[in-house]
């Protein structure tokens, strides 16, 4: 299944409980859906509290699931095709060298 195929099945979900209506509580809005990715991306963070490696591996997958999903929707929602953008941004990072990652090239005195 690829990216707009879980775009869809996501959209199914949305619909199937009135998340797209109007009146919905959930208003499937981008600035709600990136308060909600945040507070999946947190979750996701919970699971290294104290440890290094998640205490429940299910409930972990679960967290991924929720950010995923939430990234698919703000996407859906706001028109942007997110395999594209990927791909152009895998494509611009390909050769990117961080200043991080460089090499102090200055001899020291």
């Amino acid at each position: 299944m690829d990216i707009k195929e879980l775009t869809e099945r996501m959209n199914q979900l949305v619909n199937h409980h009135g998340w797209y209506d109007p009146d919905s509580p959930k208003a499937q809005l981008p600035r709600n859906l990136a308060i909600s990715l945040c507070l999946e991306a947190a979750e996701v963070l919970e699971h290294f509290q104290w440890t290094e490696n998640p205490r429940d591996p299910n409930q972990f997958a679960d967290e991924l699931a929720d950010v995923a999903l939430y990234l698919l929707q703000i996407a859906s929602v706001s028109g942007i095709d997110l395999e594209s953008v990927i791909l152009r941004k895998i494509e611009k990072n390909w050769d990117r060298v961080w200043i991080e990652d460089q090499q102090d090239t200055e001899q020291p005195l």
